[in-house]
């Protein structure tokens, strides 16, 4: 019989006194191997920037609410009418310059599994470009490395408005990183996101191989932060259906709650694409998402 690790840690938490077994959750839950993954290297802004992103992203709505036809800007906090909107993607699959790492084929369910997922907002998704790079350099491209930069460099295609994915074996436990909108017009060059090789579905990085990364990095590429940005105490997402989350949560932790405070109400957000259990419980954006995605993308990248 096939004995489960979590299982058994999370039977045994359960006869502990509720203070021990706050104290014990993180713990529970990194016990899951799959959390030598670090899932994501996007930056956390801390309280302050994150206060003062959303301060000028709430000036920039307000100001196209106001530049509406027959728009006064008075209530509803300004923004632009959702619109269906198709992104053009240039995908560039980095090797090294033996071959090693090419996951060409796995590119088309690649866009299967963004277009599933972002079903439920005003985006969809088209391949408008696929290219095969042999470098060794750029083939393990860590975060903010003068590889990344030079792989940009010579790569991207576009403007704001259009998705730059490149797949490489970036080590270090990383699934990938994004921009976020915000970040185009003061680096444009390194705008879009970087993922995993081996993340894509059907890659071997089990159990994140369902192509979730790429799911999780284009959420961040749209303007969402991580459900547990902030823990339960500050702003957190700036979204107001995701409660609030002390911690990310790896596995598929069914029932969890690690801000169990009547001013924080609601389980957390696991199955959420913004959070960190395996690809198979990621399975929605709530509704304030993809409201936040549009609005996001009205006032950073669409015209620019």
């Amino acid at each position: 019989m096939k004995i489960n690790f979590r299982t058994i840690i999370l039977a045994a938490a359960l006869a502990l006194p509720l203070t021990a077994l706050a104290q014990n959750q993180n713990a529970i839950d990194h016990a899951n191997p799959n959390a030598k993954f670090l899932r994501c290297g996007t930056p956390e802004p801390s309280e302050r920037d994150a206060q003062l992103r959303e301060a000028h992203f709430l000036a920039l709505k307000k100001a196209i609410g106001k530049g509406k036809p027959g728009g006064g800007g008075g209530g509803g906090g300004g923004g632009s009418t959702p619109t269906p909107t198709t992104i053009n993607v240039y995908f560039h699959v980095i090797t090294s310059s033996s071959g090693e790492g090419n996951v060409s084929g796995l590119v088309n369910p690649q866009m299967d599994v963004l277009n599933a997922a972002f079903a439920g907002t005003v985006f969809s998704f088209t391949l408008a470009g696929t290219t095969v790079n042999a470098n060794d350099s750029w083939y393990t491209a860590g975060y903010g490395s003068s590889a990344e930069r030079q792989m940009k460099a010579a790569l991207r295609v576009g403007s704001a408005v259009d998705l730059n994915i490149y797949a490489n074996n970036m080590g270090g436990g990383l699934l990938g990183w994004a921009t976020f909108p915000s970040d185009y017009a003061s680096n444009p060059t390194m705008d879009g996101i970087v993922i995993l090789n081996e993340s894509l579905p059907g890659g071997s990085a089990a159990p994140y191989n369902e192509g979730d990364t790429a799911t999780h990095e284009v959420g961040h590429w749209l303007g969402l932060y991580h459900t547990f940005q902030g823990g339960c105490n500050g702003s957190g997402d700036f979204v107001s259906d995701t409660p609030a989350e002390r911690f990310p949560a790896y596995g598929c932790p069914v029932g969890r709650d690690s801000c169990p405070s009547p001013k924080t109400p609601g389980l957390d957000p696991i199955t959420n694409f913004m959070d960190y259990t395996d690809d198979y419980c990621m399975v929605e954006f709530s509704g304030d998402q993809a409201t936040r995605t549009w609005d996001q993308w009205a006032a950073y990248r669409q015209g620019k």
